[in-house]
């Protein structure tokens, strides 16, 4: 249980004998929050219940704090309980017992941070998900690395979690990029052909252009032109598909599943499949309607600002349809409890007429959550750094890690909140100085690394280091930071918002940065031994606390590092 818990606990209580005396008076009781006050002066958590509880129990504030304090029990947790102006209740931890969470750590080792408040419910996690037509650019691997981070702490905090890329390999653009090789591959082979007016002009397509000639020879070009960009589609695809992977891969996201979009039309003729099932669902229940030779979806009678085609007058379905049915399959046929979807900034609108299907579907509409990953600006000092995808003018992922490293790429697109449009800094990214946070959060590392090898080389056995013997401020306040990370796995899988690990990482590197240079760890004097044990033993849990927390945001934890 978080110590934050066992403190709403202990209010719940205080409150309820409160009530049972007749020294208060209400007809409901609010949530119970626990906070961390802005002012650690004030104590290690605070409660404001009594401010919420003054107008319906017709008391003064601070006097129904000082009634609620004078009945909580104290706990090994809990040093002392004080009310304090307007009608707040604040918390002092024991320090013996913060002392005693450095074992605890320890003994935690990987598992430290975890949680089971998930309670092993499915939860799936779609990110990515790009049109195989070109590699992942710089505005993707914004969303890439949300996803992964965000799918880490869930798995964290006792979810069953999923990661999933949707292909999406059917439609116009697909049918476009098709072409686009077939063009290239043809002109490769001193054909004329003209690319078509909505065609990929990158280089990359000339690149796979001359893979398939280097793989398969000429022989498309004595086939019919349907067939040749079929077959020349279905090779180019698959190309595409395996160097996103590979981009993906260089930066650590990985997935548990791709699904193709074309698995959900696999037998268009029949109801056996998911398109199939979902437009049955959706006729049936009266959220259909033609008009003008074309199939509606009637989402304004769920709230929706207009109703949407998802049936073209030519026969064919909208992408919007294909979501349907992807979402059905995800909700109805694998049975997910929750569904996280994170799209780019030009598919925002799209969500009010998603929740509408899901909804229509006879899904609950909450159990599906999308995230928007707003616009990233490169910057390489005062210049901006353009992209263009159409015109293949872009800055790729992999590019992108070729010049500032993966661990760089991770922190940074994770650092702010995915709502805020970006502005990613090279320059910053590549300083090898505590200016740059990714260098200043994995130095601490380095440096905790550096002293528990220089132990292990004087061969200092601190397993038995007392832990009492911690009380220096810096001690405690490393302590304190360390404990956070628990109760930061819950609020990130509560609120998905995962920009908080590495605002938390960098704070853990300043403790701990503070504790270095304020206590000196392996003593040369021997009379200090029993400190250097217990300061060693402080120095373990830290390293626990790093790469815990540098796991959960998909980067590395250096043991050595160098510095200007």
């Amino acid at each position: 249980m978080l110590v934050r818990d066992t403190i709403a606990n202990a209010v719940a209580a205080a409150l309820e004998q409160a009530s049972r005396d007749g020294a208060i008076s209400v007809d409901s009781v609010p949530d119970i929050e626990i906070e961390r006050p802005n002012n650690s002066e004030h104590g290690d958590f605070a409660t404001n219940l009594p401010l919420r509880l003054a107008r319906s129990a017709r008391a003064n504030p601070l006097q129904l704090a000082q009634l609620i304090a004078d009945r909580i029990e104290l706990s090994s947790e809990i040093d002392s309980v004080a009310p304090a102006a307007p009608g707040f209740i604040n918390f002092k931890l024991s320090e013996s017992w913060l002392q005693q969470q450095v074992e605890t750590v320890r003994d935690a080792g990987d598992s430290f941070g975890a949680s089971n408040v998930g309670d092993g419910r499915k939860v799936m996690v779609e990110f990515v998900s790009v049109n195989p037509t070109g590699p992942v650019h710089v505005g993707h691997t914004r969303g890439a690395v949300l996803g992964s981070a965000l799918a880490n702490t869930l798995a964290a905090a006792g979810y069953d979690v999923t990661r999933e890329y949707y292909i999406n390999d059917a439609g116009s653009q697909m049918e476009a990029f098709y072409r686009s090789v077939w063009t290239r591959y043809r002109q490769a082979l001193g054909r004329d052909a003209e690319m078509p007016d909505n065609g990929y002009q990158g280089d990359y397509i000339a690149d796979i252009a001359s893979e398939i000639i280097d793989a398969n020879g000429p022989g498309y070009l004595d086939q019919s032109d349907a067939t040749a960009v079929r077959e020349i589609g279905d090779v180019a695809r698959e190309k595409m598909v395996t160097l996103i992977r590979d981009d993906l891969d260089a930066i650590g996201v990985t997935f548990d599943n791709w699904f193709s979009e074309r698995w959900l039309f696999q037998s268009p003729d029949t109801p056996d499949s998911d398109y199939d099932r979902a437009m049955a669902r959706l006729r049936e229940d009266g959220h259909l309607a033609e008009r003008s030779g074309a199939l509606w979806f009637i989402s304004t009678a769920l709230g929706d600002e207009r109703d949407n085609v998802v049936v073209r007058s030519s026969g064919e379905p909208t992408y919007f349809a294909s979501d349907i049915a992807y979402h059905y399959n995800k909700f109805a046929q694998r049975e997910f409890d929750r569904v996280i979807d994170i799209w780019g900034a030009d598919h925002q609108g799209h969500v009010p007429r998603m929740k509408a299907a899901v909804q229509a579907l006879g899904m609950e509409p909450d159990d599906l959550t999308v995230l928007i990953s707003q616009m990233v600006t490169l910057k390489r000092g005062d210049e901006t750094v353009r992209a263009s995808k159409r015109t293949g003018d872009f800055v790729t992922l992999r590019e992108l890690v070729d010049e500032v490293g993966t661990d760089a790429c991770r922190y940074f697109f994770l650092a702010r909140a995915p709502s805020t449009q970006m502005e990613f800094d090279l320059e910053l990214a590549t300083r090898e100085s505590s200016e740059n946070p990714v260098y200043y959060v994995q130095y601490a590392h380095a440096r905790n690394a550096s002293i528990l090898n220089l132990a292990h080389e004087r061969g200092i056995d601190y397993s038995r280091g007392d832990v009492s013997l911690l009380i220096h401020p810096n001690e405690l306040e490393l302590i304190r930071t360390m404990l956070r990370l628990p109760e930061l796995v819950v609020q990130v899988a509560e609120n998905l918002e995962p920009h908080h690990l590495p605002h938390y990482a960098t704070e853990l590197a300043t403790a701990f940065h503070h504790f270095y240079e304020n206590c000196r760890v392996i003593s040369t004097n021997a009379e200090d031994n029993d400190l250097t044990l217990a300061r060693l033993k402080l120095v373990s849990a830290a390293q626990v606390a790093f790469r815990r927390t540098l796991s959960l945001m998909g980067m590395s934890a250096p043991d050595r590092m160098d510095r200007d």
